[in-house]
């Protein structure tokens, strides 16, 4: 889909076409989409659209900074849902995504059916410094046991952490106004916040500032899972959540046993 700016955005659809509409907001930023983040809607039941954000992923030209902003993507996730002839959907974001969720949200309120935030990136000056002393501290000793990228490979990774660093280095143009300030405009439909107590990326205060700024909303630790979306315990919570909203049309408390599908 070719928006404003020269981009031409990937978008992928899973589940039914007549289910409940839910768009996934990716990480990273620039990670792009992936498969695990729609397999934990059951596909009889959701029509899930997932969309690579500028320069990210699929989406075209790749790792391009220019004309790509937070204020951008809002407008982007906007112009899909029109496309779509959507009216309104369930948002569900994860880390970075749960960031743009939070502000597509406040910005055109009237257009989410419910809302699902999982590892939420809240993009404050100590998030940011969290997330690179992580960088630092963290993934240097993973990485050390995996090969180093070529070809393609290195081409992906280069394009996705410009896209990081681009958005990283402007706080993700979400100081003004700060991003829990913007969470007094969300709507009071069903929404849910997932956060692990461990997480290293996104530490657990955040989850408990948006907790405090969205009262309206449910909470849930989920132990032991850190910042990996597909940790079983995670797995179990999104996927009981989301089947909860299917058949009640509400957020209900995570279920043991629930399995990605």
């Amino acid at each position: 889909l070719p928006v404003e700016g020269g981009h031409v955005l990937h978008i992928a659809e899973w589940g039914s076409a007549d289910g409940i509409a839910a768009v996934v907001l990716h990480g990273g930023p620039g990670s792009g989409g992936s498969s695990f983040l729609w397999r934990v809607f059951d596909p009889a039941l959701f029509r899930v659209i997932c969309i690579d954000q500028r320069g990210s992923g699929a989406s075209q030209p790749a790792g391009a900074i220019t004309n790509n902003t937070t204020s951008d993507l809002i407008g982007d996730t906007e112009t899909v849902r029109r496309h779509l002839a959507i009216n309104r959907w369930l948002v569900a974001g994860g880390s970075w995504g749960a960031a743009l969720a939070i502000a597509y949200a406040a910005a055109h309120p009237d257009r989410l059916s419910a809302l699902l935030l999982r590892s939420s990136f809240l993009a404050r000056p100590t998030d940011v410094d969290a997330f690179h002393e992580h960088s630092l501290l963290g993934d240097p000793a993973a990485a050390a046991s995996a090969p180093e990228p070529t070809g393609a490979a290195l081409t992906r990774c280069i394009n996705r952490y410009r896209v990081q660093a681009h958005y990283l280095a402007h706080g993700c143009w979400l100081s003004d106004p700060p991003l829990l300030a913007r969470c007094a405009r969300l709507p009071l439909v069903p929404t849910l916040i997932l956060h692990a107590p461990n997480d290293r990326v996104c530490p657990p205060k955040a989850g408990e500032l948006l907790r405090a700024a969205v009262p309206h909303a449910g909470f849930a630790w989920i132990a032991g899972a850190g910042h990996d979306p597909t940790h079983p315990a995670m797995v179990a919570a999104t996927v009981s959540a989301l089947d909860s909203y299917a058949d009640r049309g509400r957020f209900e408390p995570a279920a043991a046993g629930a399995e990605a599908r």
